[in-house]
């Protein structure tokens, strides 16, 4: 069973949109998952416009995957590095702890992750 940085069961990030690196709504990873797709995140335009100076556009829909691009306010599995990265420029947007997944704390502590905490993760 996965646990979330709590030590908890891990909770579902995102049905709608379906998120997760197995698109199955949850932040779980294997060894497969290079991005580690570890965070859940409620992005907003702030992380959403640093993403896509980084690379990564997250607000394009891309149909031939499935996917219609992100809004503010959606929740997405965004990968620690990524996460971390935004955490440095000062535009890290807010996380559930309680469906970010336990190996997150590998690259940032608790108390970091803490700090960005949505008020019903706390």
């Amino acid at each position: 069973m996965a646990l979330n940085v709590l030590g908890q069961p891990l909770v579902a990030c995102s049905f709608d949109p379906v998120t997760g690196y197995f698109r199955d709504g949850c932040c779980k990873t294997d060894d497969s998952d290079h991005g580690r797709h570890l965070v859940c995140a409620i992005v907003n335009a702030k992380f959403l416009q640093f993403s896509q100076q980084m690379g990564n556009d997250l607000v394009t829909p891309r149909p031939e995957y499935q996917f219609a691009g992100l809004v503010p306010g959606d929740q997405w599995c965004l990968c620690i590095n990524r996460w971390a990265e935004a955490l440095a420029a000062d535009c890290a947007p807010n996380i559930k702890l309680e469906s970010t997944h336990i190996k997150a704390l590998e690259t940032v502590s608790l108390e970091v992750l803490k700090q960005y905490a949505t008020h019903e993760s706390v």
